[in-house]
């Protein structure tokens, strides 16, 4: 078993570290909400009243924070924590950011002789919670392997999809599809229900056809067709709107930087976008769904 030490509890940090505890390890946490880290000292985590001091005895720095900003603040310049981390430490950051801006903060580590990994995760709330997430890893093989035990008391399916921001890269292209995705079975539900179709009934029919997907099958966005899953309890809860509005703006910039086009990837964004605008942050981002749907019966 690991000493670890788990910076942010928001949705996502929050059962992950927990699980991190059952699983048997030595943690530490800390985060700038006292409920959160309130929570998993009930548990049984430590805590600490600074971020260097939660990572004093670390042999291994897990961080799940909101955006690149809060990774360069975190671990860069001489109050960030590769400046006093031991060379031995294996620091694994699990927020979805651009990149370059992992690229950066590994080429520090490496400089640091601190071993980094880029693994932001797939799977959502539930998947975190049920220790069933995917980590899409970047960064050097051996960083991975190291990295690994510690990974699967986290997650089911561990991927090292190559060098350093590798997993960065994966991840915003699978997020693109994945909004790509929802917008457009909540567009088909919608569709069907206007013509006076049972949403259950045409969602299994989808299902069992050529339009099958992730969102029919595990995440469906109408009301009340599935149970457990934010539709049902009015768009709690989740992957945040604001949340898929900041991966979809990483997918648009990189998609800039390297002159891919994207036009669905763009025309979701700016779906996304301007649900959001229409004061959907902090739904779920199946709530889209009432995009197409502002007057419900």
């Amino acid at each position: 078993m690991a000493t670890i030490t788990f910076i942010g509890l928001g949705n996502m940090g929050g059962p992950m570290a927990s699980n991190l505890l059952k699983a048997g390890h030595d943690l530490t946490v800390f985060d700038l909400s006292e409920t959160a880290v309130r929570a998993l000292v009930d548990e049984g985590a430590n805590t600490a009243d600074t971020v260097l001091e939660a990572v004093k005895n670390a042999e291994v720095v897990i961080s799940m924070l909101p955006a690149g900003q809060h990774v360069e603040t975190v671990y860069l310049g001489e109050n960030g924590l590769l400046a006093h981390l031991p060379a031995a430490t294996l620091v694994i950051d699990s927020s979805t950011i651009a990149p370059e801006t992992s690229r950066k903060v590994a080429d520090t580590a490496r400089s640091a002789e601190i071993t980094f990994l880029d693994a932001p995760v797939s799977g959502g709330v539930g998947g975190a919670k049920a220790g069933t997430l995917t980590f899409i890893c970047g960064g050097e093989p051996d960083a991975f392997e190291r990295a690994r035990p510690i990974l699967e008391g986290m997650g089911k399916n561990i991927f090292h999809a190559g060098p350093s921001g590798a997993g960065q890269i994966a991840k915003i292209c699978n997020n693109m599809l994945l909004a790509i995705q929802m917008a457009g079975t909540s567009e088909a539900l919608a569709l069907g229900v206007k013509n006076g179709l049972d949403p259950a009934v045409l969602s299994e029919i989808m299902k069992q056809s050529s339009g099958g997907n992730w969102a029919l099958n595990g995440y469906n966005p109408w009301p009340g067709v599935m149970e457990g899953v934010p539709a049902s309890r009015d768009y709690a809860g989740g992957f945040l709107v604001n949340l898929m509005t900041k991966d979809l703006g990483l997918a648009m910039d990189n998609a800039t930087a390297n002159h891919s086009p994207v036009p669905l990837g763009a025309l979701a964004r700016n779906l996304y976008e301007l649900h959001a605008g229409q004061g959907n942050g902090q739904l779920d981002f199946s709530s889209i769904q009432r995009f197409y749907r502002p007057d419900p019966e």
